[in-house]
């Protein structure tokens, strides 16, 4: 659902870009990662999430998470559909996740994910903030990305190419027994062909057998 960024793996943690694209009536994970620099460094953080649709003039709250209130949502088209997905069990967050239980037309949109962060040094507190933004597309089917159908083709290309391999080295072992015996190779293929007679023409006889 999405090409992975790495920004920074310190302590880690990898922020990858989320998916653009969901399917109508299916569930979907709106992803936001937020790396903090120094793992080492106490932190609390809480998280908002804000929705804009196609053509609206602004954005809203939709969605808030802190790790002491918990989450929640506002009313209208996200409520009871949307739930935090992130980070759980600590008062920093990394995992700003969110997730549609079941996507919408009406969910279509963009979308800000927005951290904030109090981080604690020797005597003092810094407070930060960040947002992160995506769109959001619905679409009735899902599509195949170009990256699966180059896989596929290269899959195929591999398939044909160790095909072809194989049967040049059989010939090719094939060609270099011949050469060193071929006393022995025709005497052999003699015996098979006697044998193989033989077989015919007890086969022959078996029939008339059975028609008789």
């Amino acid at each position: 659902w999405g090409c992975i960024l790495v920004w920074g793996a310190l302590g880690g943690c990898v922020e990858v870009a989320s998916g653009t694209e969901a399917v109508l009536g299916l569930p979907f994970r709106l992803l936001c990662i937020a790396c903090k620099r120094r793992s080492e460094t106490p932190a609390e953080a809480e998280s908002e999430w804000f929705f804009r649709p196609e053509g609206a003039p602004q954005f809203e709250k939709i969605l808030h998470y802190s790790p002491e209130e918990g989450e929640w949502v506002a009313p209208g088209p996200f409520f009871g559909v949307m739930s935090w997905n992130g980070s759980r069990g600590t008062r920093d967050l990394q995992d700003l996740s969110v997730w549609l239980a079941a996507v919408q037309h009406n969910h279509a949109g963009h979308y800000v994910c927005r951290l904030k962060r109090n981080l604690t040094f020797e005597g003092y507190t810094y407070s930060l903030a960040r947002n992160q933004t995506l769109r959001l597309a619905v679409v009735e089917k899902a599509r195949r990305d170009l990256a699966s159908i180059v896989s596929e083709i290269l899959m195929y290309v591999l398939i044909v190419v160790l095909t072809l391999w194989l049967a040049a080295e059989m010939l090719y072992c094939y060609r270099k027994v011949a050469a060193a015996a071929p006393g022995k190779i025709g005497v052999k293929m003699g015996k098979l062909g006697t044998k193989m007679g033989k077989l015919g023409k007890n086969g022959v006889k078996m029939a008339e057998r059975g028609v008789a």
